[in-house]
């Protein structure tokens, strides 16, 4: 594994995204439980866009403006439609005790990257980079796509685990509506975001 590839794939994780702001999120609303379902389902969606680069399927992401649009269209719609739930929520107090349940917390992270037009593009664009000049390169692909995924893992687990230490203080009702406050405004931000981007 190059180093390399490592080191520019923690500094790429550890960038401000959706992913952190779901993760965090889940995890000072619902524990960590919740957190790192948020985070398998995360790493799931990333693991399905790799799958999609090597395998040459996210390329006609690239090739077709259509493709990549309509990719776009529906994640730019889930990042608002997570934004505008939690800032509704931030207004509820009594939901702020109400976690997601397993399987929403599991599928907010998954959908969030499966829908998310950049990350398949970023395994297009990234990956090839560090693959051989001769031979096969779908083994090298997937490799570098599972340790990728592999940081991401660590990463956010790291994160998580620092959540659960300081996790109580986090979890008062007035805290709670301003971590919603804060991650659905973030969210409404990355949709804006994506949206105002023009295909690479």
């Amino acid at each position: 594994m190059s180093i390399e590839f490592a080191l520019a794939s923690l500094l790429l994780i550890a960038l401000p995204g959706p992913d952190q702001a779901l993760i965090m999120r889940n995890a000072l609303v619902g524990g960590r439980t919740a957190g790192m379902r948020t985070m398998l389902g995360g790493a799931g969606g990333l693991s399905l866009h790799a799958a999609a680069a090597a395998l040459g399927v996210s390329a006609l992401l690239a090739t077709s403006a259509t493709a990549y649009s309509a990719h776009k269209v529906v994640g730019i719609g889930y990042l608002l439609y997570l934004g505008v739930r939690m800032l509704l929520s931030a207004q509820r107090p009594a939901d702020h005790d109400q976690p997601a349940p397993s399987g929403r917390a599991f599928a907010q992270g998954f959908v969030s990257n499966a829908l998310n037009p950049k990350v398949a593009l970023f395994f297009l664009t990234f990956v090839p980079q560090f693959l051989p000049e001769h031979g096969p390169t779908l083994p090298t692909a997937l490799m570098l796509s599972a340790t990728f995924a592999a940081i991401y893992l660590a990463w956010f687990s790291g994160l998580l685990s620092l959540v659960e230490l300081i996790g109580n203080a986090l979890r008062r009702p007035r805290v709670q509506a301003w971590t919603e406050r804060v991650t659905g405004g973030a969210l409404l931000a990355f949709g804006l975001r994506l949206a105002a981007a023009g295909k690479p």
